[in-house]
């Protein structure tokens, strides 16, 4: 008994000062209002891999959206120098491919924080205590010459 009394109060102990995450203005904070690194964020999610693939596929969708987004008005902008300083025709194909690539890097960056967000709520939801299935229906304290000690009715 006195095993499983132990065992009971650390559990309560480590949801006691489990750290939940908060995700707001693309970055994650913990309860004492810290900013987490990339690593701390991994570490934290390394037990439960499908939240760690998510965590990492929606930090990939903000790469790969913000590398077409670049690359795209980079096209744009250097095929406008072109047409400004030389006898070329503006717009080109490299004007076109330019507002192709910032149109579909906006989708691709708009997701990232849908799946980082759901991350984080999973992460924070494995934290609450799960309820029971066994309710206690009184407490009782209990004394004798022996000592004090509690009667559990479930």
């Amino acid at each position: 008994m006195k095993k499983i009394s132990i065992t009971f109060m650390f559990m309560l102990s480590l949801a006691a000062f489990s750290q939940q995450l908060t995700y707001k203005n693309g970055r994650i904070f913990n309860s004492e209002n810290k900013k987490l690194s990339n690593a701390e964020i991994k570490e934290l999610l390394a037990p439960t891999p499908e939240l760690l693939s998510e965590y990492k596929s929606g930090r990939s969708k903000a790469s790969v959206g913000g590398f077409m987004l670049g690359l795209g008005l980079g096209f744009i902008v250097a095929d406008l120098a072109t047409g400004a300083t030389q006898d070329k025709v503006y717009p080109s194909a490299f004007t076109y491919l330019g507002v192709a690539s910032t149109l579909i890097s906006i989708p691709v960056i708009s997701g990232h924080s849908k799946k980082i967000k759901s991350a984080v709520d999973g992460y924070n939801e494995s934290l609450q205590v799960k309820k029971t299935v066994f309710t206690i229906e009184s407490i009782n304290i209990l004394t004798n010459q022996n000592g004090v000690g509690l009667c559990a009715s479930f």
